[in-house]
């Protein structure tokens, strides 16, 4: 591996720059709790495994080089982030005056690391950016195999740093966020922007 340094500071400008992720991870801490930021980043953390995991097998290379392959997975990726987009805005309309310590329903855990772990996996670019950003930090006609596994899993642990950090800020002004006037502006503008990153994946085309 070569330019480890580099490859660190590259890594945490592609994780500090928002994404689909980072607006689930922010609507579920706000609007249900700390304990759900959490769930859904630790999904999206087995995703980010698992693609790892199919960088070093070449399942990725199968899915960056097929059209159709990855076409199935943006279009259905896409889908599933429309689908939270709408639900996030109809649940807007219909939500009532709660008050800030209300607890969360039982499911919502489980909801929300189904949420992250799916937003990611289906996000065929997270596949391309493996197979494409991850070589440049190889050593010439070295074995990949444990190379990638070792930026895969630097990846997301800084990834689960940035994450726990973001998380627990949002959770130091969640008073704030709980009035019903704010989560209102909260659902409908994470709804509308989960909205916009579907119709933008949809709109993706493979390298």
């Amino acid at each position: 591996m070569e330019n480890f340094l580099l490859y660190l500071f590259m890594c945490i400008m592609l994780i500090i720059l928002p994404g689909p992720d980072t607006a689930i991870v922010t609507k579920n801490t706000l609007l249900i709790s700390k304990k759900a930021g959490l769930q859904t980043m630790a999904g999206t953390l087995c995703a980010l495994m698992i693609h790892t995991s199919a960088a070093v097998l070449g399942l990725s290379a199968i899915i960056v080089k097929s059209a159709v392959a990855f076409s199935i997975i943006k279009y259905i990726g896409a889908i599933y982030l429309l689908y939270l987009g709408v639900k996030t805005l109809i649940a807007m309309t219909k939500r009532k005056p709660q008050l800030a310590d209300a607890a969360p329903h039982k499911n919502d855990s489980k909801s929300s690391f189904t949420q992250g772990f799916l937003t990611n996996l289906l996000n065929p670019k997270v596949a391309v950016f493996f197979l494409t950003f991850l070589p440049q930090f190889l050593a010439t006609n070295s074995d990949p195999l444990l190379p990638f596994f070792i930026m895969g899993i630097t990846y997301t642990a800084l990834t689960a740093a940035w994450f726990v950090g973001y998380i627990y800020l949002l959770h130091q002004i969640r008073a704030f966020m709980n009035k019903p006037s704010t989560q209102k502006v909260m659902e409908g503008v994470t709804g509308a922007v989960l909205i916009l990153f579907g119709v933008k994946l949809a709109l993706e085309k493979a390298n």
